[in-house]
């Protein structure tokens, strides 16, 4: 078996989309599984939809992704250039070589003249396609005498160079994810492979890309499933051995039907891009994963299962996890269902996985945490005291702001639940005892039970209320470790303030 080789082929036309990053995923996965390469290819021949800083978004999101690519425009690599319009010369090599064969022309229509044969179709109520039928009725080298094609030549005519689809010809075509389908070749029409500027389409672009990167197998989303008998041809006409291909499922809305778009995301309140992208025209940025604080880690998790379940359904999987398990045989024929809920499920989990310093780096890159500069002592007991019940390492300081800032005021309705006639003055005398207390949790636990059963009251009629004067709220973490953390200076302070203000 020759060399397994994939290749992963965006164009630079906006962000990533996810199911782009899911079809990268599993070329890579597959790849490195069998110890092949995964190739980046930049397909920028559609000049007029090229957006501007796209190729170094998608260069950037994958490696946030942790998919680098073996060779790519920025890794380099001996079959380069991997960007498409940096290799014209070796397309025009090639559409000189098809046009040798019987298996393609040049036609002179104008869109004009397409458009006055299309609406003329309209007219009768038919459905107008360049095809076998009406190919011998237009302006190309088939209907035109070869001394015509040449005075049109010599005055520089504009052309594209069309596929000439074969007739009555039932081609067997193979994926391997979704088998064994046939299509009859009068169903096609005749695709352009070449345009009037002398830049290939991504058909033929595509093919020879393919062909002359030694690419072995073939990943590619279903919506080019009805491209694949024109490809499969188009190995034939240059004769050379065609690939493997297997064509990848939709990622569907949540509500399961259609594919999922930018508009959903925003609908639902969930990202659908890997990173942030912002667009250099009007401004506006789309949000991404990495931004809204998923790990890639966890994002990439959950991306390899929308689609694909490992032998025994395990959920948590490390990359090298998933390259030893993958199988491109088990990648599901359906779509799969995107789910809000399931993502922040897969961060929630590698969020308790990691170590606290891990986790501590994330935190101190949050502004909150940077302009409160704490110690990264007392940072470590909030991410011990706050990690289990956070989604997101943004939850430990959203859940935990009473750590980095005294309350600015104090919920109504724990107020009312909380405070008595008699907290003020219960309160009071606890802070001036609490001088001489060492601020350790387990000390200040003692000290606390002691008191209460001192002046003979329920530990809820101190604890409420003592909590409501530390945070504001009725929520956190037990008393003690939260006077511990803030300390003696900011615990009394708190205290004091509270008793004035309520």
């Amino acid at each position: 078996m020759n060399k397994v080789r994939v290749r992963f082929a965006p164009s630079p036309t906006g962000p990533l989309h996810i199911g782009g990053v899911r079809t990268a995923l599993y070329d890579y996965l597959f790849a490195k599984k069998l110890g092949g390469d995964f190739v980046l290819r930049i397909e920028d021949t559609d000049t007029t939809r090229y957006v501007e800083g796209a190729e170094e978004y998608i260069l950037e999101a994958l490696e946030w992704c942790g998919l680098i690519p073996d060779e790519s425009p920025k890794h380099g690599g001996p079959y380069g250039p991997y960007r498409q319009s940096e290799r014209r010369e070796i397309y025009d090599k090639y559409t000189a070589e098809i046009l040798k064969t019987d298996y393609a022309y040049i036609a002179f229509d104008t869109p004009e003249e397409l458009d006055a044969v299309r609406t003329e179709y309209e007219s009768r109520g038919e459905v107008f396609a360049y095809d076998y039928f009406t190919r011998t009725r237009l302006k190309n080298s088939l209907s035109l005498s070869a001394e015509k094609v040449k005075e049109l030549l010599d005055q520089n005519t504009p052309y594209v160079v069309r596929f000439k689809m074969p007739v009555d010809r039932i081609l067997q075509l193979e994926d391997l994810i979704r088998g064994h389908s046939a299509v009859n070749t009068n169903t096609l029409d005749d695709k352009v492979l070449v345009k009037n500027d002398g830049m290939p389409t991504y058909h033929f672009a595509n093919i020879i890309d393919d062909h002359e990167m030694k690419i072995s197998h073939v990943i590619r989303g279903e919506e080019w499933l009805p491209s694949l008998g024109l490809h499969m041809l188009l190995y034939e006409a240059m004769q050379w051995e065609a690939p493997k291909f297997a064509h990848l499922s939709l990622i569907l809305k949540p509500e399961g039907k259609g594919k999922l778009s930018k508009r959903d995301g925003d609908k639902f309140g969930f990202p659908v891009f890997p990173m942030n992208f912002t667009d250099t025209q009007t401004g506006s940025v789309s949000k991404g994963y990495r931004e809204e604080g998923y790990f890639p880690e966890a994002f990439i998790n959950f991306l390899a299962l929308l689609g694909w379940s490992p032998a025994d359904d395990k959920e948590i999987l490390s990359m090298e996890d998933l390259v030893n398990e993958f199988d491109l045989n088990k990648v599901h024929k359906a779509g799969a269902r995107f789910s809000k809920e399931k993502a922040e499920w897969f961060n929630h989990q590698y969020l308790q996985i990691k170590s606290e310093l891990e986790i501590l780096t994330y935190l101190k890159a949050l502004p909150q945490v940077i302009e409160s500069a704490l110690p990264d002592g007392k940072l470590l007991k909030i991410i011990g005291l706050m990690r289990e019940r956070a989604t997101f390492v943004k939850d430990i300081y959203h859940d935990g702001q009473f750590f980095f800032e005294k309350p600015k005021e104090y919920q109504e309705k724990a107020v009312k639940k909380a405070w008595t006639e008699t907290s003020a003055a219960l309160l009071t005398e606890l802070n001036q005892n609490l001088d001489a207390i060492e601020f350790e949790a387990e000390t200040l636990r003692e000290a606390l039970k002691s008191y209460v059963e001192i002046k003979e009251v329920g530990m809820g009629k101190l604890m409420m209320p003592l909590r409501l004067a530390l945070v504001g709220e009725l929520k956190g973490p037990d008393v003690p470790d939260i006077m511990e953390i803030l300390g003696k200076e900011q615990t009394r302070a708190r205290i004091e303030h509270a008793c004035r203000a309520l």
